[in-house]
Order: structure tokens, then C-alpha cells, then sequence
């Protein structure tokens, strides 16, 4: 039997609700301010995805960016970040942002966070 690595996540982590379904229409991004940190709301064709909201590189918000396809893109110097893995797809950015889990149900659209207790 299959651990589900989310579930395990529940244990030091905590759901924050960050939208409503109806929210956010595909191809667009919202920032929620979460226990101090930005975290940016993707809704892309192939669901939702949750990233810091800072590029890697310059720290520019990325929610100032652009949304294209699974990628956004960083309005300070063009670079660009997977928003399914957080990985830097073009430079400058080479480091990857960090990703969050989302918990997506009929209530609405949650963020696994850190316990910052845990």
C-alpha cells in the first residue's frame, strides 16, 4: 500500500484557503499573503499551481508578470519559471521558486503550509 505524500504533509503542515473556485479564471494568477509570504496562484489548463510569489533572481513579484500556458514570467528581466515544478525555464533566472501543494475541493482552493510550530 502507496503512503499519499500529501496526506503525510498534513501532518506538519497546515491548509490556508486561498480562493474560491470562481475566483480565478484559467490563464490568470492571484497573490494571497499567507503567514507573511506572498504565495501566487496559478490557474492554468491543466489546473491549479501555487509558487512564491518572488523571482529567484531580482525578487520581483511575479503576479506583475505574465501567465503563458504553465509558465510565468518575471516583468523585470524577462526570465521565466515552470509553475508546475518551480523550475527556472529561462535566464537570468537559474535558480528554481519555491512550489506549494494545493488541496482543491468543493469549499474551495487550500495552501499546505509549513506549522511554523512544527
Amino acid at each position: 500500500m502507496s503512503e499519499n505524500p500529501f496526506e503525510h504533509n498534513l501532518l506538519t503542515h497546515k491548509l490556508c484557503k486561498i480562493a474560491d473556485h470562481d475566483e480565478l479564471p484559467q490563464g490568470k494568477t492571484q497573490v494571497a499573503a499567507v503567514n507573511g509570504r506572498e504565495v501566487l496562484l496559478c490557474h492554468t489548463a491543466e489546473g491549479y499551481f501555487a509558487v512564491d510569489n518572488l523571482c529567484s533572481h531580482a525578487a520581483a513579484r511575479l503576479c506583475d508578470g505574465k501567465l503563458k500556458g504553465h509558465r510565468v514570467l518575471c516583468p523585470m528581466h524577462g526570465g521565466s519559471f515552470d509553475v508546475r515544478d518551480g523550475v527556472a525555464l529561462s535566464r537570468p533566472a537559474t535558480a528554481p521558486i519555491r512550489t506549494y501543494q494545493l488541496l482543491v475541493n468543493e469549499q474551495g482552493i487550500f495552501v499546505s503550509l509549513p506549522d511554523e510550530a512544527t
